[in-house]
């Protein structure tokens, strides 16, 4: 088969799977291998309709955050790539969902919440990073995410 046929045939793969809805770079996380140590329980976690996949470890008994934007709060995370890597862990600045200073998926993964609460988010790559890398993250990974809700915080 010459080189350019194979490009022509990529190709035209590449527009019909795009036609059908799927993006065939990007994982799939029902069929993700997960690192034992990270206790992803897929059968446990509920998928919200943008693709987050998240399950409470812990409910609070404090105050919940609303589902709509505009409110602030204080987490603490650790962050994980799928293999069990920490990439990152710490307590994030008060943060106002939906203004887009964190992942939107870790902004739609907070939403919910009550505080004292511990929460595990599975972020696909759409939500997350994408196809860009990240520091140490690489393009197209699925994000990981241990989140304490440390408090609401009032509107200024």
């Amino acid at each position: 088969m010459s080189r350019s046929f194979r490009s022509l045939a990529f190709l035209v793969t590449m527009v019909l799977t795009a036609s059908c809805g799927t993006d065939p770079f990007q994982p799939d996380i029902e069929n993700t291998n997960f690192a034992p140590a990270l206790a992803v329980d897929l059968d446990a976690s509920t998928r919200d309709p943008s693709g987050l996949w998240y399950r409470d470890l812990t409910v609070g008994g404090g105050a919940t955050v609303a589902a709509d934007t505009g409110i602030s709060v204080t987490v603490r995370y650790t962050g994980y790539l799928r293999n069990g890597v920490q990439f990152d862990t710490g307590t994030l600045p008060p943060f106002v969902t939906g203004a887009g200073t964190v992942v939107r998926g870790f902004d739609l993964g907070v939403r919910g919440m009550r505080v004292g609460g511990r929460r595990q988010l599975i972020i696909p790559p759409s939500l997350g990073y994408g196809d860009s890398q990240s520091g140490s993250i690489p393009p197209n990974s699925i994000l990981v995410f241990v989140v304490d809700l440390l408090s609401i915080n009032p509107r200024s």
